[in-house]
């Protein structure tokens, strides 16, 4: 038996500011979405058209008060080819939340606060 990635959930609260963030942000494009019939919910998986690997937001039709997230201890993590780029853009954007320079990573914070950790290329 085997297992393996398939995606990562966040909920967010507004989908479609969620879908630029994320676009502008990572270069995330949606690779498919399921609505429910009744309009209660909406799923739009995204992709970064490298790995098979995705992101799942959920957004609720009912949900209107921002997500408790702890302390904010489980994060995403995706690597750049360009991290002095990466680290411009997103200076521009107005997103990072912590930096790490002794270990040469940085963390952006998405629309409901989810934590990204940004790793240079390998």
């Amino acid at each position: 038996m085997k297992f393996w990635f398939d995606h990562n959930n966040f909920n967010v609260l507004d989908l479609e500011r969620s879908l630029t963030f994320y676009r502008e942000a990572l270069g995330l494009t949606e690779v498919r979405r399921k609505e429910a019939a009744d309009g209660s919910f909406i799923l739009v998986f995204l992709g970064d058209g490298q790995t098979p690997h995705k992101i799942e937001l959920t957004w609720l039709r009912d949900r209107k008060e921002p997500y408790q997230l702890g302390e904010n201890e489980f994060h995403l993590a995706l690597s750049v080819d360009d991290f002095s780029a990466a680290h411009r853009l997103h200076q521009q954007m107005g997103c990072i939340c912590f930096e790490n320079e002794a270990m040469g990573i940085y963390f952006i914070a998405d629309p409901d606060g989810y934590w990204i950790e940004i790793i240079p290329a390998k």
